[in-house]
């Protein structure tokens, strides 16, 4: 009986982790699409484990550094898609994954150069952050202006002009007849921390 036939080809240790990387990122976008039917809204912190491990495979050292939802809000703070960017000081490298229905559906590398600090700490997560906005400035604008929650986006450094290294929620609600309102909440308790419109 003849021998099995074995591959000899050796993968450089250095080119496994690449190899792991395309493999869950094929892997992932070649399986069966979620009908619609069966998407639930979730909080921005469900997908977070599943970015992070493949951002890891990547590189690493990448680190969060941003997140925001992909698809449209509902009225908790929650959303069938959620993006996250990580990046790696070793590679001087941004790479982003959106997360649906617990599968990564789009990972790809950020053209530009981007050097953003990494969220720091612990945060709250959306449904928590829509709540005590809700709460404040937001939920006037929403009752008299026919306001809708648009966005919401986490980051460090980029929004809180009064301390830099503070990782803050976003949220921007748009309204047909107002200018958009902006409400900054500390990330690690959700004190509002500024507001605007514009």
């Amino acid at each position: 009986m003849d021998e099995p036939i074995r591959s000899t080809r050796v993968f450089p240790a250095a080119a496994l982790p690449r190899a792991i990387a395309c493999t869950l990122v094929v892997l992932t976008l070649a399986s069966p699409a979620v009908r619609a039917g069966d998407r639930v809204p979730v909080q921005a912190r469900a997908g977070l484990d599943l970015a992070t491990a493949a951002a890891r495979i990547w590189s690493a050292d990448a680190a969060l550094v941003y997140l925001e939802n992909d698809e449209p809000l509902d009225t908790h703070g929650a959303a069938e898609r959620w993006g996250y960017l990580f990046y790696s000081p070793a590679l001087e490298k941004s790479r982003g994954y959106s997360v649906r229905a617990g599968k990564i559906v789009v990972a790809e590398d950020l053209p530009l150069k981007l050097e953003a600090p990494p969220v720091q700490g612990e945060w709250i997560d959306s449904g928590t952050a829509y709540r005590l906005a809700d709460e404040g400035p937001a939920r006037r604008y929403c009752f008299e202006h026919d306001g809708r929650l648009k966005t919401m986006l986490l980051m460090r450094g980029a929004i809180q002009e009064d301390d830099p290294n503070q990782t803050t929620w976003m949220l921007v609600y748009n309204s047909p007849s107002m200018p958009a309102l902006f409400v900054v909440l500390a990330a690690t308790d959700g004190k509002v921390l500024r507001t605007w419109k514009g």
